[in-house]
C-alpha cells in the first residue's frame, strides 16, 4: 500500500474538534466535583431513556449478521486482488482495534461486579449470582458486541471497496447513502461526533490501564503510585504507539498486534496450566452454556418491575461502549480487509472475536473466581475497599513465579494499549484526511499529531480523580447518535446489495463480480450499479 504523499488534512474539522475537547478537558480540570456530579446525572438519564432501544438494537444486530453471513450476499468480495494480510495477522489486527488494554483489567474483575450487583433479579452475593457472573461477562463481550462491530464494518467495506466511493470517513458514506454532502452541515456534524466519540471511547481503556499499571508497578518495584507516575506511564505508552503509527500499518500495527496476541495467549495459557486447570475448564463450559441458553433473556432484560439499575449501568453501557468504538473499528477493518468476502469479515469478527475473548476471559475470570471460592483472595471485597488494581496484583502474586508473571502482565498491557491507541489514531487521522482512496493512508505527520492529542482527555480524568461512572458518561453521550448512524449505514448497505446483486443468483455471484471489478478499475467513481449496466 502506498501512503498518502500529499496531506489533505481537514483543518476545520481538526480545529473545531480540538476546541471542544480542550474546553471539556479544561472544565474537568477546573471543576472536578461539578463535572463528576453532572456526569452522574447525564449517565442516569441517557441509560434510562434509551435502555429499550439500545437493547433491541444489539439484539437485532446479531440477527442481521447471521442473515447476511448465510445469505448469497456473503459471497461478495470486498475489493479486487488477493488479501493484503495473512488470515492470522488480519484477525489479530482488527480484534485489537476493537479491544482495549482494559480488557485485561475486566478479564480478572468483571465477574466480581456481577456477583455484587447481578442481573436477572438474582440475589446479590448469592450462589446463583456467582454461578451467572462469568456467564454475564461472556454475554457482554460476546455475540451482540461483535455483531455491532461487524454491521458497521461490512457496510463501510462495501462503500469503500465495492462501490469505490472516495473518502474513508463516516461523512463520505452518509453522503453516498443520503446525498447529504460530506462538506455540508450534516457531514460536518457526523465527522465531529465521530472525533469526539473516539476521544471518549479511548478514555476508559487508557485510564484503567494507567491506574492498574501504576499500582502493579508500585507493588513490583516500590515506585510510588502517584499522579505523576500515572502521567509518565501514559506519556511512555504514547511514545510507543506514536512511533508505531508513524512507521505505518505494515511495520507498526502488524507487529504490535502479533506481540499482543501472543503475549495474551501466553499469559492465559500459563494461568490455565499452573492455575486451577480443571475448575477453569468446567466453569468456562458451564458459563458458556448458561449464556447461550439465556441469551434472549439477557439481551432483552429491562427489569420493568425493579429499578433497572443493572440493565442501565452494565448491559446498556456495554452496548453503547461497543457502539462508540464501532465507527472507528469499521474504518480500521475496511483498511485491512480488501480482497476478503463479506462472509469472511463477518465470521472472523463474530466467531474469531468471541472465541478469542471467551478463551482469555474464561481463564482469567475463572482463576479469579476459584481464588475467591478457595479463600485465597476475596476479590469482591478487595475490589470494593481497595480497588480492582490491588485485587489483580494479589491474584498475580499468588501464581507460581508471581512477580515474574506480574512483570510480563505489565509488558503485555503496555503493548496492548499502544496497539489499540494506534488503531484509534489511524481512524481519527483518516477522518481528518479528505478523499482517501483505496491504497492510501493518512500522512504520517497527521497520524503523529492525533496520537499526541488522544492522550489529553484521559490525563484530565486521572487528574480529576474521576470515578468509573464519569468515564462511562464520556463514552455514552457521543455513542447514542451513532446507533442511528449505524442504522443509516445498514439501510445503505441493503439498498446497494439489492441494486447490485439482488437479481444475481447465488451460484453466479462470484462469476458476476469479476467483470464488475474490471469496469470499476476503468471507472472508479461509477460503482457497481453503473458497471453492471456496462457489463451486461
Amino acid at each position: 500500500m502506498n501512503n498518502l504523499k500529499k496531506s489533505r488534512r481537514d483543518t476545520p474539522l481538526a480545529v473545531v474538534s480540538l476546541l471542544i475537547i480542550f474546553s471539556l478537558v479544561g472544565g474537568m480540570t477546573a471543576f472536578p466535583k461539578t463535572s463528576i456530579d453532572g456526569a452522574e446525572k447525564v449517565l442516569y438519564w441517557c441509560t434510562t431513556i434509551f435502555a429499550s432501544p439500545i437493547l433491541l438494537f444489539a439484539f437485532f444486530a446479531v440477527l442481521f449478521v447471521a442473515w447476511l453471513g448465510f445469505s448469497k450476499y456473503g459471497k461478495i468480495r470486498l475489493g479486487e486482488g488477493k488479501p493484503d494480510y495473512s488470515t492470522a495477522s488480519w484477525i489479530f489486527m482488527f480484534i485489537l482495534s476493537g479491544l482495549g488494554s482494559s480488557t485485561l483489567y475486566w478479564g480478572f474483575l468483571d465477574w466480581a461486579y456481577y456477583y455484587q450487583t447481578p442481573g436477572l433479579n438474582l440475589t446479590p452475593e448469592s450462589q446463583e449470582a456467582l454461578k451467572y457472573s462469568v456467564a454475564y461477562s461472556f454475554f457482554h463481550s460476546g455475540l451482540s458486541a461483535w455483531a455491532i462491530y461487524a454491521v458497521g464494518a461490512v457496510a463501510m467495506c462495501y462503500h469503500f471497496h465495492v462501490r469505490k466511493n472516495k473518502g474513508l470517513s463516516l461523512a463520505s458514506m452518509i453522503e453516498a447513502i443520503t446525498g447529504c454532502k460530506a462538506s455540508g452541515p450534516v457531514g460536518r456534524l457526523v465527522d465531529l461526533l465521530f472525533m469526539l466519540c473516539m476521544f471518549g471511547a479511548l478514555t476508559i481503556s487508557l485510564v484503567l490501564t494507567a491506574i492498574t499499571f501504576a499500582k502493579l508497578l508500585s507493588i513490583l518495584t516500590g515506585i510510588p503510585d502517584t499522579f505523576t507516575t500515572q502521567v509518565i506511564i501514559i506519556l511512555a505508552v504514547s511514545v510507543v504507539f506514536t512511533l508505531s503509527s508513524y512507521v505505518g500499518m505494515d511495520g507498526g500495527m502488524k507487529r504490535l498486534s502479533h506481540m499482543v496476541c501472543w503475549g495474551v495467549v501466553i499469559l492465559a495459557l500459563y494461568i490455565y496450566v499452573f492455575g486451577p486447570t480443571q475448575f477453569i475448564t468446567s466453569n468456562s463450559l458451564s458459563s458458556l452454556g448458561l449464556m447461550l441458553t439465556h441469551f434472549v433473556d439477557m439481551s432483552l432484560f429491562t427489569d420493568p418491575m425493579g429499578d433497572g439499575k443493572f440493565t442501565r449501568e452494565w448491559t446498556v453501557f456495554y452496548w453503547l461502549w461497543w457502539i462508540s468504538y464501532a465507527p472507528g473499528v469499521a474504518l480500521f477493518v475496511t483498511r485491512v480487509s480488501r480482497g476478503r468476502t463479506i462472509r469472511e469479515v463477518l465470521m472472523a469478527m463474530v466467531v474469531g472475536g468471541c472465541v478469542g475473548i471467551w478463551f482469555v476471559f474464561g481463564v482469567l475470570e475463572n482463576y479469579s473466581v476459584h481464588s475467591f471460592m478457595s479463600g485465597l483472595v476475596n476479590v469482591p471485597d478487595v475490589l470494593s475497599k481497595q480497588g480492582g488494581e490491588v485485587a489483580i496484583g494479589m491474584l498475580l502474586d499468588h501464581l507460581p513465579a508471581g512477580r515474574a508473571v506480574m512483570a510480563f502482565f505489565l509488558a503485555v498491557m503496555v503493548v496492548f494499549l499502544a496497539a489499540h491507541m494506534d488503531a484509534v489514531g489511524y481512524a481519527v487521522s483518516a477522518t481528518c484526511t479528505r478523499d482517501l482512496e483505496e491504497g492510501e493512508d493518512p500522512a504520517p505527520a497527521d497520524r503523529l499529531f492525533w496520537c499526541v492529542m488522544l492522550t489529553l482527555v484521559p490525563l484530565a480524568m486521572i487528574f480529576a480523580k474521576a470515578p468509573l461512572n464519569t468515564m462511562k458518561t464520556a463514552v455514552i453521550v457521543t455513542a447514542i447518535p451513532f446507533a442511528l448512524i449505524i442504522l443509516v449505514k445498514v439501510y445503505g448497505l441493503l439498498k446497494w446489495l439489492r441494486e447490485d446483486y439482488g437479481h444475481v443468483p447465488s451460484h453466479q455471484i462470484e462469476e458476476y463480480q469479476r467483470p464488475l471489478q474490471v469496469v470499476a478499475e476503468e471507472a472508479p467513481t461509477a460503482g457497481p450499479v453503473v458497471a453492471s449496466k456496462q457489463a451486461v
